[in-house]
């Protein structure tokens, strides 16, 4: 079955720097789009970045655009977001996400905190 586990979540002060993993499994990974949402509290889930099945196309929120990067490993069947110059808002709980025709599926989240 699909699997999306996420981690690399925490705690970090602004201004600081995260790396997000997520670890895939249950589907043929290389062959589609994978997208990372977050969701904050109060909030609807949001989507901040898309990365293509060949990692050669990227996309992202206007919020994060310039201060994350998305990325994959094919081989290893892993996705990241590396998130840099956090700020307060940018705490949330973050979704790997991947859709498979018409069913999405989505990892249990890793959270987020940007705090002094």
């Amino acid at each position: 079955q699909v699997q999306l586990v996420e981690s690399g979540g925490g705690l970090v002060q602004p201004g600081g720097s995260l790396t997000l993993s997520c670890a895939a499994s249950g589907f043929i990974f290389r062959l589609y789009a994978m997208n990372w949402y977050r969701q904050a509290p109060g909030k609807e889930r949001e989507l901040v970045a898309t990365i293509s099945s060949a990692g050669r196309s990227t996309n992202y929120a206007d919020s994060v655009t310039g201060r994350f990067t998305v990325s994959r490993d094919n081989d290893r069947k892993m996705v990241y977001l590396q998130m840099n110059n956090l700020k307060p808002d940018d705490t949330a709980v973050y979704y790997c996400n991947t859709k498979l025709g018409r069913i999405s599926f989505w990892g249990q989240g890793t959270q987020v905190t940007v705090s002094s």
